[in-house]
């Protein structure tokens, strides 16, 4: 069985080293013994320059593989390793063994930092031992953090069993609970609650660090364990914060953010004896991450009134937060000051590239593209910013362009630049670009990424390709509820309503719990196809998840009784909604538009005015069509009035279509024909006569 489980373990790692992610860079084969013994010629000293950048510099000890120098051997193991040429370092670690030629410890360390694969850690782990060093406690604690993080945990625990004295020093225990905080990825409060507790039971005392790993898996889990955070904080008050309350309480107060309790957090903050930037850039983020965007600004006024250095790990925290404040004033203030303070630093990338963001938020596009073309190190962040600007102030064809400019610079889009630009294809119907795109997705191995699949599945139903987003859909691993909406919602953009309601039920009989986002799709399909009986079934499950206080889902609700012909069930859904708004006061006033209820319709829109509801630019289009319907012109146009003067909102063409009909329809030709020119000046339309067309 062991045999078995280490040619299992060799076949799973040589597949991952073929992932181009471990690959090196160019291959790099074995010292080889010199087969001339003068040295080579002397170039010259431009060729030395042009050759430093593309090949690697080659030392003595690898063209004399029969020195026994260690100190130099070890220096140049170091290097390969630092370099990422660990099959060469593994190389020459084996000439090494095979001559009794003994290898450092710092050597060891280098080569247990370059580790990328399970097969390789395993080699370095025999070479310990041949080397002697199988008992240096701190090589011993770097491999156990090694095997967790390469998903190892039998390896790193026999490791950790054969240590000498682990019961004696934290060090090892640290070295374990931090491996379960790199690989945990959102699921590591419970494994290192479990060595904690194993810890304590051996006798090892907790320090700094230990404590400092409890509470970043407690913050980094998917959902963060309020019992476990108290917990936590009753053992640190006990052990006096294990002599370093600056940087624990500053972990405390993140989980407490991660957890929702903004009050405790804020008490945390305000109890710290001293505070520094990481505490103050702790709290800012911790407001920004709730949404608290005020409260975020007025600590980071605080702050700078403290006296306290602002650094860039505190401003990539802020800027977004003026970027979705509008506050374009402020941003140019937080601009100047990086421009004065950091200047062209490498480590101001990702602030400049949130300050692009906030520009392109604010609507200035200008000033985004000046800070983003000034900017000497671009990166996939910062051409994914300039992207999300355009899409988001109506240029989707200059975003589409920028994921081929990016790489004309020698960029590769990322995940997330990818995510940004699927939604562009989408807009436009851009079917062969959202293709080349999938192609490269698949080729960096993005897929199966459960946003990318669920984007691309609506990007290729918005270019009416539905064998696509099913395919997709289908080689899905993990089908979660936005993936099934985004099929359903495909079918019925190319009115398919019968198809939805199929692919509904289906996800009903996989045990997925609708959102609210898929309940109102398929109440719309049961509009398209009048199926009052399914809108019904699914009215039951609204119930059953208690959904039907949400605004959206009533509206809907309204809506699909409404169309349905069943007024008196949309009237109660109406009527037992307690947070009333303008979406569903629209509902039901377009309910009893459709059963003809004009005038009925009408009062219920002066009553939704009289209780100070703001009607929207949707809810003007559906009081407009009930007046064309009902040929109520004077109401029509007191209502057309108070949408453009009052409301400030802008007229479509379809509302002065309306207008000019009733106009015309109750023989006010010259009115008619006011608004008539006003729409072709307005929409640069053809003027037409009035007068022939009565005549």
């Amino acid at each position: 069985m062991p045999s078995m489980a280490s040619a299992a373990a060799s076949s799973s790692s040589l597949a991952a080293i073929r992932h181009p992610h471990f690959l090196p860079a160019k291959h790099v084969s074995p010292p080889q013994p010199l087969t001339h013994p003068l040295p080579p010629r002397r170039p010259p000293r431009a060729q030395l320059v042009r050759g430093a950048a593309s090949t690697p510099r080659t030392s003595q000890a690898e063209l004399r593989p029969d020195s026994k120098n260690a100190s130099a051997l070890s220096a140049e193991l170091r290097r390969l390793a630092r370099a990422g040429r660990l099959p060469s370092a593994l190389s020459l670690l084996d000439h090494l063994s095979h001559r009794g030629v003994p290898a450092t410890a710092s050597a060891f360390a280098a080569l247990l930092s370059a580790c990328r694969s399970l097969r390789h850690a395993r080699q370095v782990h025999a070479h310990l031992r041949v080397h002697g060093l199988d008992t240096n406690e701190f090589l011993l604690a770097r491999l156990v953090e090694l095997y967790l993080a390469l998903g190892a945990a039998d390896d790193a625990r026999a490791v950790l069993d054969a240590m000498p004295q682990r019961g004696a020093t934290a060090y090892s225990w640290n070295a374990l609970l931090h491996g379960h905080v790199r690989r945990g990825r959102g699921e590591a409060a419970g494994p290192v609650a479990d060595a904690f507790v194993e810890m304590r039971a051996a006798g090892a005392d907790a320090n700094e660090y230990t404590y400092g790993c409890v509470l970043k898996s407690i913050s980094g889990s998917s959902r963060p364990s309020m019992a476990m955070a108290t917990a936590t904080h009753a053992t640190l008050i006990k052990n006096a914060f294990a002599g370093a309350p600056w940087m624990l309480m500053t972990g405390l107060m993140d989980v407490y953010f991660k957890c929702g309790k903004v009050k405790l957090a804020v008490r945390v903050f305000e109890e710290m004896p001293e505070r520094d930037v990481v505490a103050w850039g702790a709290a800012i983020a911790g407001f920004a991450h709730k949404g608290m965007k005020r409260e975020a600004l007025e600590h980071f006024r605080w702050m700078v009134e403290d006296g306290v250095d602002v650094n860039c790990v505190v401003l990539t925290s802020i800027v977004p937060v003026i970027g979705e404040l509008r506050a374009r004033n402020l941003g140019r203030e937080i601009h100047g000051f990086v421009v004065k303070k950091f200047g062209d630093r490498k480590d101001v990338a990702k602030v400049q590239a949130g300050l692009v963001d906030m520009y392109c938020k604010c609507g200035d596009m200008l000033s985004g593209r000046r800070v983003f073309y000034s900017s000497k190190t671009r990166n996939a962040v910062s051409w994914t910013a300039l992207m999300s600007g355009y899409a988001s102030n109506g240029r989707p064809d200059q975003a589409l362009r920028c994921i081929a400019w990016m790489q004309q610079e020698g960029i590769r889009p990322d995940l997330i630049a990818v995510g940004t630009v699927l939604p562009v294809c989408t807009k436009l119907k851009a079917f062969k670009e959202g293709k080349q795109i999938h192609a490269f997705a698949l080729r960096r191995w993005f897929l199966p990424n459960v946003s990318l699949c669920t984007s691309l599945i609506t990007m290729y139903g918005s270019c009416d390709c539905l064998e696509y987003s099913h395919r997709v859909f289908h080689d899905m691993d993990k089908k979660t509820v936005q993936a099934w909406t985004a099929l359903v919602d495909a079918y019925l953009k190319n009115g398919d309503p019968l198809t939805a309601v199929d692919l509904f039920r289906s996800m009903l009989l996989t045990n997925r719990r609708p959102d609210a986002v898929a309940i109102t799709r398929m109440l719309s399909a049961c509009c398209d196809i009048g199926a009052l009986k399914l809108g019904k079934e699914v009215h039951g499950h609204v119930l059953k998840l208690r959904m039907e206080p949400l605004p959206l889902v009533a509206a809907e609700l309204v809506n699909m009784y409404g169309t349905c012909g069943d007024l008196n069930a949309a009237q109660r859904v109406f009527n037992r909604t307690e947070s009333k708004g303008s979406l569903t006061c629209t509902s039901i006033i377009k309910a009893f538009g459709i059963n003809q209820k004009h005038k009925e319709a009408l009062n219920l829109f002066a009553w939704m005015l009289s209780n100070k509801f703001v009607p929207t630019k949707a809810t003007f289009d559906v009081v407009l069509r009930i007046c064309d319907a009902a040929g109520l012109h004077d109401e029509a146009l007191g209502i057309f009035s108070s949408m453009v003067q009052e409301y400030k909102l802008e007229a479509s063409q379809e509302n002065f279509d309306c207008i000019i009909r009733l106009l015309t329809g109750a023989g006010r030709i010259s009115e008619a024909q006011r608004f008539a020119d006003l729409k072709s000046t307005l929409f640069n339309l053809p003027t037409p006569s009035l007068d022939s067309e009565q005549q």
